[in-house]
């Protein structure tokens, strides 16, 4: 495993953050330098028809070994990483046969990965983990994912006698940001079906997301000298505190799992006379999140009734939808990829994914594309860590499900 190991490391000491204020493509220029590096991978393992195309879209092919018709399938990862926690300077620490116990990632601010609050680490007890050093996060989102499909493209071209039909693979930027997909072209790509890989835990198998919209709310305030202030002064974030606590107190992400959708208050900065408020709002449910949507305008337009003037306004642009609707039609995807898992000994974990992968908006632009676990955890902060074992796993579910869908038509 040592292989995956120095190729994930490489990737992630490369630091790609995306931008989301940034409208261009790729919001930042860092992530050409991962792009690049890339392209000059594939070329060693030899795929085909390898390009990177002015918007920091990388596609390559591995050639089908067969001489049937087999549909052509694709896998797909993005290169940038969150922009909500530092990715400069990544320095990885490795622990060999993880004895169960706290994790210190950073002594001197007394940082510590704990299974007493992240309890999923006992599932990898004797494993090898790849943690942070507790001053960033690692990258595992999702340059694990881009890690797993090299390594099992390199190993298909190595081992010609496991038989598949052609492949496709895609590196997306700005996933993390809600563009990943925006210009990808599908016809280019030329793949009937593909799977992000995208996911976490080993098992884990979506064709289900949240239908998802960003939110960015302004109150207009007025300042004056608070020794003259009676009457004059119009505090914004008072005004602030007020539409908050108009929202649905328990409908937030710390208090909500499964299919129930929520608002998620991520950023606030804020003056008397101009404060901001950035939201993301989710739900499974088409209805109830068209529904969070006016209740949401609703908040503002009532405390701008009752104050009198238009204070308080709301800006929301939708994100991404549910891919349930898209995958469902052809569930065989879906199948093929339980069973792979299945073969390999790994219980599939079919599940709803809260949040979403460049696999939703690709479904709804005509590549249903469910999403496949990558093997990381606690992604986009301090505590992400990736067992190397997961990752193992995830390329031999790759290898698996290129074999499966040859056999499947090879009657």
């Amino acid at each position: 495993m040592q292989h995956i190991i120095d190729r994930f490391i490489k990737y992630i000491k490369i630091d790609t953050q995306s931008d989301p204020e940034n409208p261009d493509f790729p919001s930042t220029e860092k992530q050409w330098n991962l792009a690049k590096v890339l392209v000059e991978d594939l070329k060693v393992i030899r795929l085909k028809n390898i390009t990177l195309d002015d918007n920091c879209y990388i596609m390559a092919t591995l050639p089908s070994n067969v001489d049937f018709e087999v549909p052509t399938i694709g896998f797909i990862s993005h290169i940038d990483t969150s922009p909500d926690y530092s990715g400069t300077n990544i320095n990885p620490q490795i622990h060999k046969n993880y004895d169960g116990k706290d994790i210190v990632l950073n002594e001197a601010e007394n940082i510590i990965l704990s299974p007493d609050y992240f309890e999923d680490l006992l599932l990898y007890k004797g494993q090898t983990l790849i943690t942070t050093d507790g001053t960033t996060l690692l990258g595992a989102d999702d340059k694990a994912g881009i890690t797993e499909i090299i390594t099992a493209m390199e190993y298909l071209m190595q081992h010609p006698e496991i038989k598949h039909g052609e492949i496709k693979i895609a590196f997306t930027p700005d996933e993390e940001v809600g563009k990943g997909a925006h210009l990808f072209d599908v016809d280019k790509f030329g793949a009937e079906w593909a799977y992000t890989m995208d996911g976490s835990q080993v098992g884990e198998l979506e064709y289900e997301n949240f239908n998802a919209a960003r939110a960015k709310v302004t109150i207009n305030g007025k300042i004056v000298h608070p020794g003259y202030a009676k009457g004059k002064m119009i505090n914004s974030m008072l005004i602030a505190n007020e539409f908050i606590a108009a929202l649905p107190k328990h409908e937030t992400p710390q208090e909500t799992e499964g299919y129930e959708g929520f608002y998620h208050l991520h950023t606030m900065k804020g003056e008397v006379e101009k404060t901001e408020l950035q939201y993301i709002i989710r739900d499974h449910d088409m209805k109830l999140f068209e529904q969070r949507k006016a209740d949401f305008q609703k908040a503002a337009d009532t405390i701008n009734k009752n104050l009198g003037k238009d204070l308080v306004i709301v800006e929301i642009k939708d994100q991404y939808y549910n891919m349930k609707e898209k995958v469902e039609p052809v569930m065989h995807i879906v199948d093929i990829a339980e069973q792979a898992m299945k073969d390999l000994g790994i219980k599939p974990l079919i599940k709803a994914i809260r949040g979403g992968t460049d696999g939703s908006q690709l479904s709804y632009k005509g590549l249903p594309c469910p999403n496949i676990f990558a093997g990381g955890h606690n992604f986009h902060g301090r505590y992400e860590y990736v067992p190397v074992e997961s990752m193992q796993k995830a390329v031999e579910v790759i290898v698996k499900i290129a074999e499966k869908t040859a056999l499947k038509y090879s009657k």
